[in-house]
């Protein structure tokens, strides 16, 4: 299920609700915090742990005696800063400049405390960096958190950087826990193509793409870095713990050297 919003107002845009058909199948609420400078918003969900994830801008995070200031200029370039909390914890975010933030949340019992991950917190990959499938997988993985760091939360969140023209989620591949990406462009105007359930979907600016157990895998078209911040739901007894399920029509592409066509000259 792909969802594009080409309208995003000033607070809350809601993407997914748990309660609604989607959410039960995403299992979480996701969400853009959109903030104008010296506008205020704030959480405080009885049963929902929470994630607010920076995408860009410079703002404040407030959680009982705490204040942070957190500023990013842009997600290529830049690691988040991320603040992720239990049930029943307020928080509350004020812009310094228009902020923009990824929501994540979903049911979770567990007192855990609040966490505020910086950009030295996250841990990157450079996927790709070496030439594997000639090039054509560069790709930057980040993770904020998950099930190695943070067993008592019921998410994963994390980010990716997609090289332009490249591939990522590549081979295809898939997992039984719930799986969303929500998409931003360096251009408004960048595009690519994400792969899953049997369908192609057109990735746009702020579009989010749920992916439940079909294999997925998506690209970015020449000329525009695609970035998504990607959150998991752990199933109740069966948490991902970065296990993939590769499509095995296409595992050839995992051996070393493999014969790919090349153009003779």
């Amino acid at each position: 299920m792909y969802i594009q919003k080409n309208s995003i107002t000033n607070g809350y845009n809601e993407y997914i609700a748990l309660e609604s058909p989607a959410g039960r199948l995403a299992l979480m609420d996701v969400g853009l915090l959109v903030l104008d400078p010296g506008k205020s918003y704030s959480f405080l969900e009885s049963s929902k742990e929470i994630a607010v994830l920076l995408i860009d801008g410079e703002a404040t995070y407030q959680w009982d005696q705490n204040s942070v200031t957190a500023q990013r200029d842009n997600p290529f370039d830049d690691n988040p800063w991320c603040i992720h909390a239990q049930k029943g914890q307020e928080i509350k975010i004020t812009a310094i400049a228009h902020s923009e933030f990824f929501i994540q949340m979903t049911k979770n019992d567990v007192a855990f405390g609040t966490k505020l991950y910086s950009p030295q917190d996250t841990h990157t990959q450079r996927a790709g960096a070496n030439g594997e499938l000639q090039g054509m997988m560069r790709r930057n993985i980040r993770t904020v958190f998950d099930y190695s760091s943070a067993p008592y939360s019921n998410m994963v969140l994390g980010e990716v950087v997609n090289f332009p023209g490249c591939w990522s989620s590549y081979p295809p591949h898939h997992h039984p826990q719930p799986e969303v990406y929500f998409y931003r462009f360096d251009k408004p105007q960048g595009f690519g193509a994400g792969f899953t359930d049997g369908r192609i979907y057109e990735l746009r600016h702020n579009g989010m793409l749920l992916i439940t157990d079909k294999f997925h895998s998506q690209a970015a078209a020449p000329g525009y870095p695609m970035y998504y911040a990607w959150g998991i739901r752990h199933l109740d007894g069966n948490p991902w713990k970065k296990t993939r399920i590769d499509d095995v029509e296409h595992t050839w592409l995992l051996e070393d050297n493999p014969d790919i066509w090349e153009e003779k000259i």
